[in-house]
This record gives C-alpha cells, structure tokens and sequence, in this order.
C-alpha cells in the first residue's frame, strides 16, 4: 500500500504537509525526529489524515494534485479539518 498522508505542525498549526510512502507509522516518526530537511524546524507533527491506495500511480497522481493549487483548496476544505 501507498500512503498519501497530511500533517499539521502542532506548534505551528498553520504550517502543514502533503507527502507519500508506503510506511506510515516509521514516516511520521522521522517527520517527528527531524529526519525531513522541509519538517524539521517545524516539529513536532500531528497526523491530520490519510488515504491509502494499492496504486502506487494512483497515489503519485493524489499527492501532486493535492500540492497542486486546486488541489490545496481541495484538502483546505475538505481534508484539514477547520
């Protein structure tokens, strides 16, 4: 499976994060342990969701639109919550 999943800073919640891998458990935990150049200053991270998909190309495609500006509308309005 391959995961696209959103992160939110916790004390920085405006900062958030798009990204994708096929462990999500030992991907946050790096997120968490500043092992990510674009999250380290940011951390800690909460995961804010997640949708898994069996196609890896499928789940490529989801995470650029996502990074994508209608894309980001998208998870602003329907995936982030408040």
């Amino acid at each position: 499976m391959k995961y696209v999943y959103l992160l939110q800073s916790i004390p920085f919640p405006e900062k958030r994060y798009v990204g994708l891998t096929s462990n999500l458990k030992n991907r946050l935990n790096a997120h968490n342990r500043g092992q990510s150049l674009h999250t380290a200053k940011f951390k800690p991270w909460k995961l804010v969701t997640y949708v898994a998909f069996s196609n890896e190309s499928k789940a490529v495609e989801f995470e650029e639109y996502l990074k994508s500006g209608s894309g980001r509308a998208f998870a602003n309005k329907r995936l982030w919550g408040s």
